[in-house]
């Protein structure tokens, strides 16, 4: 299941390569008609309210590529996300990354970054976090961390708090 999945080019990826069996989630409805024409299987929903239907572990992953920044209660969306899959994969852009921090203290300003294209007004994110930050949310309710990579050119191994501009972590409870 792809939680927020847009225009399913995530989502149609793992069908064709991985042979997955996906469901996308998605509220934006020029996004779904994308999704439609690459033949997946998308539902129009809000992600904060339209898991309860599910019944518990009835996927064996739930994807939040990006989106978890992005909804009002991360912690209900997370919660709900590991309820309906084994394991949720979650990704988002590390908020700590050196440039960020560099922007904020030379310029005074949010940041515009790769990972974070956006001005403060035009921004789909709503939280920002650092891996740091999600480890210790983590740690904090007791979700396991599985796997985690960290991404800024090419895999980033030492420093991953201030050196990567992308976080991926499989999640599981």
């Amino acid at each position: 299941m792809d939680l927020g999945c847009g225009n399913g080019d995530l989502l149609a990826a793992l069908v064709k390569e991985k042979d997955a069996k996906g469901q996308g989630i998605e509220i934006d409805e020029k996004a779904i008609y994308e999704c439609v024409a690459k033949g997946l299987s998308v539902i129009q929903q809000d992600v904060e309210t339209g898991l309860s239907e599910y019944l518990d572990k009835s996927f064996d992953y739930v994807i939040l590529a990006g989106s978890l920044q992005q909804v009002k209660k991360p912690d209900s969306v997370l919660k709900e996300s590991l309820r309906v899959g084994r394991r949720a994969i979650v990704s988002f852009p590390n908020f700590a990354h050196y440039s960020v921090r560099l922007q904020i203290l030379l310029g005074g300003k949010v940041p515009v970054t790769p990972s974070l294209p956006f001005e403060w007004y035009d921004t789909p994110n709503l939280h920002f976090l650092s891996i740091s930050n999600f480890v210790e949310y983590c740690r904090k309710r007791s979700i396991r961390i599985e796997r985690s990579a960290f991404l800024g050119r090419g895999r980033i191994a030492s420093l991953p708090n201030l050196r990567a501009e992308t976080a991926l972590f499989m999640v599981s409870t």
